[in-house]
């Protein structure tokens, strides 16, 4: 196991690498100059290139990119062209609300995916089998910001019972328990519309997994001696088919971070999804380049935790 953690390891910084020089060419390439974003189309050329020049906008894409890289390797992201602020400093400010959602709508997601999918599956055909079945057949075809903006409508808007939009009460003037409490009030309706998403996936997962166990040798065998039907199904059955989940659940982090991005747009939650819509809106480059590259690590790490979890739920399963 060690061996191949070191190797993984050893593999990040150039996979990280090649998707920066990807992502900074073409964001580069994309139509759109972020100076007239920032001082608007009222000025004449000789402003603009003197701002370019500040900027280093002015110099080839080549030194550019070295330049960038360089800043990279020595944790310097740049500053940002429309906030005039370090890059590092405003993605450190968001991420910790995008963590708060996308972690909460991926242990709820997972949670209850796993729950109904095995609960599903030991009594196929059945009431709780048919109407699950349909509700994830339903979920599983509706986009995040018609989910969320559904939600935002009606349990927001029409009955009040949460806030419409942010992540805390402008009004809330405490700290402590309060300031928990409104937070997770702000957090029902945007975790729930990324939770919704994801479990109609997990759930259909899950029953199959588990169904497909059900009929193994291994379980006959444990039948035999009398185990429980409770016990037979949850430790049994649902260890033994879980490796499908943790591949999907690992790989579709990316899918939900993407999901994300909508989402606290719909919401107005101030996490990194929020500042990359604004960003790309105003071509500030830097900024757009620093979540990319947050993101592609949080990537590669979730893939080399759910190689690492398959050692834990299924002993047989080794790395050299």
């Amino acid at each position: 196991m060690g061996p191949y953690v070191l190797r993984r390891l050893l593999q990040i910084p150039p996979v990280i690498l090649g998707l920066l020089v990807l992502n900074f060419v073409l964001i580069h390439l994309a139509p759109g100059d972020p100076l007239y974003f920032l001082v608007g189309e009222g000025g004449d050329e000789s402003y603009y290139s003197a701002i370019r020049s500040r900027l280093g906008l002015d110099r080839p894409l080549a030194e550019q990119l070295v330049r960038y890289l360089a800043g990279v390797a020595t944790g310097d992201l740049g500053r940002s062209i429309r906030h005039n602020e370090p890059v590092i400093s405003l993605i450190l400010g968001r991420v910790p609300a995008t963590l708060l959602l996308t972690g909460t709508a991926l242990a709820a997601a997972t949670g209850v995916g796993v729950w109904l999918g095995t609960l599903s599956a030991a009594r196929p055909g059945g009431l709780l089998d048919r109407l699950t079945n349909g509700v994830a057949s339903v979920l599983a075809a509706v986009p995040s910001f018609w989910l969320g903006q559904l939600l935002l409508v009606s349990l927001a808007g029409w009955l009040g019972l949460f806030p419409v939009q942010g992540m805390v009460s402008a009004r809330l003037a405490s700290g402590g328990w309060a300031l928990i409490i409104d937070v997770a009030h702000h957090l029902v309706l945007p975790a729930s519309t990324l939770a919704l998403l994801q479990i109609a996936l997990i759930f259909r997962l899950t029953r199959q997994s588990v169904r497909e166990t059900l009929v193994e040798e291994f379980i006959r065998t444990a039948r035999a001696k009398g185990l429980s039907p409770r016990l037979i199904l949850y430790r049994h059955a649902l260890r033994n088919s879980l490796l499908p989940v943790v591949t999907v659940v690992g790989g579709h982090l990316g899918t939900l971070l993407a999901g994300a991005a909508v989402v606290e747009v719909v919401f107005a939650w101030p996490g990194l999804g929020r500042l990359l819509y604004d960003a790309i809106l105003t071509r500030d480059y830097p900024v757009v380049l620093g979540i990319f590259l947050v993101v592609s690590v949080m990537m590669v790490l979730a893939n080399l935790l759910t190689d690492l979890t398959y050692a834990y739920l299924d002993p047989r399963v080794r790395y050299a």
